[in-house]
């Protein structure tokens, strides 16, 4: 092991020097360099995780609940982590203690069920062998589906509710827990055509700036840029903030998390309502911040612009100036400015638990395993 750490410290020092003779004669990185870099980062946060940022119980960050756990696991597990290794067996049985009797796997009494149950469920999706979270998963399939708003809440497809999925404090859904639930739904194997998924789609369809047959809401003709915001349910929110003219503000961090659950949800690329939220990215390429929100979310944007542009299957975007962005290049540069010395990464913006190093380490690293450089 000391050996090992001993050749990770040698290959950063050197990719240094290699990055830095290049920048200063104004090249960009070659393939091998941005690939040496990402597997340098790689390997510095897993360690962070593993050695520093894991309780002795198995957890991350429990004072939050058990989702951070559920999703630094996942990062450890998707940036090549085994599930037989002890320590992430601990974090696993961390989450298995979670399990509730009505098949949600969330800390007793909290407000946040669909959030911690589908982070849950993509842990388990990725620690699954042998069929040993088979029952697991099919009950907390059950779960989330049975708390979306649909008819069983009292809601019909017109109410601007229906199909999203919340937070309990709040009593309203948002396209954030219900893009999250629309990644749970997929991960458990429902095909885009099943009813839960087209019920999400009709609540996505309904955050997007965008007049269409599917949002007949007040909120898009006051701001139809083609972006999506937070919620158009109870008066409708944008973490944004309104336009002069009460609109609601579109966001990179929900755009892209809007466009990714549309792909979900079987919207091809010739839909109108992918082609503007495409043409908003393009007008708001940015990985300096979280377009219209700053440094507010800006890891939980890392992830989701990185998971988004993947499932799409583009290795290009072109921004309103014409110019070609190798996106998974230029992102894993961005990390790196931004990976802390042990290995870890911190939003000096703490909004919405981004001051927690293992909550934004896990981003990352979610971020990275979409990264891999081709």
């Amino acid at each position: 092991m000391r050996q090992l750490i001993h050749q990770y410290v040698v290959g950063l020092v050197l990719l240094g020097l290699v990055m830095a003779g290049s920048l200063l004669q104004g090249e960009e990185p070659s393939a091998g360099e941005v690939r040496r870099q990402h597997e340098t980062m790689v390997a510095k946060a897993t360690s962070f995780l593993l050695t520093k940022g894991r309780a002795s119980d198995g957890s991350y960050s429990s004072f939050a609940g058990s989702g951070v756990t559920s999703l630094a696991t996942t990062a450890l597990l998707r940036n090549g982590a085994s599930p037989s290794d002890l320590r992430v067996e601990a974090s696993l049985a961390y989450i298995r203690e979670r399990i509730q009797p009505d098949g949600g796997i969330y800390q007793e009494g909290s407000l946040y069920r669909n959030y911690e149950t589908c982070l849950a469920v993509l842990c388990f999706t990725e620690a699954n062998r042998d069929g040993k979270y088979d029952k697991t998963l099919k009950r907390a399939d059950a779960f989330v589906k049975g708390i979306q708003w649909d008819e069983s809440e009292g809601k019909e497809e017109s109410d601007l509710e229906y199909g999203g999925a919340g937070y309990g404090k709040h009593k309203r859904p948002d396209l954030s827990n219900t893009a999250f639930l629309l990644e749970a739904l997929k991960a458990t194997g429902n095909g885009a055509d099943s009813e839960a998924i087209q019920r999400a789609l009709a609540f996505v369809s309904r955050c997007q700036n965008l007049e269409s047959e599917h949002n007949t809401t007040a909120f898009p003709a006051k701001n139809p840029d083609g972006g999506f915001y937070y919620t158009p349910a109870a008066g409708g929110t944008s973490q944004a903030g309104t336009t002069e003219s009460g609109g609601l503000r579109s966001y990179a961090s929900m755009t892209y998390a809007g466009l990714k659950s549309m792909i979900y949800a079987g919207v091809g690329p010739e839909d109108q309502r992918v082609k503007a939220a495409y043409t908003w990215i393009g007008k708001n390429y940015d990985l300096a911040s979280n377009p219209g929100m700053g440094s507010s979310g800006l890891y939980y944007y890392y992830h989701t612009f990185a998971k988004a542009l993947d499932v799409m299957g583009v290795d290009t975007i072109e921004d309103e100036a014409g110019v070609k962005h190798d996106w998974r290049a230029e992102l894993i540069r961005e990390l790196a400015k931004r990976q802390q010395p042990d290995g870890s990464w911190l939003n000096e913006n703490d909004r919405w638990l981004e001051g927690d190093p293992n909550l934004v380490t896990g981003y990352a690293l979610l971020a990275l395993s979409y990264c891999q450089p081709k």
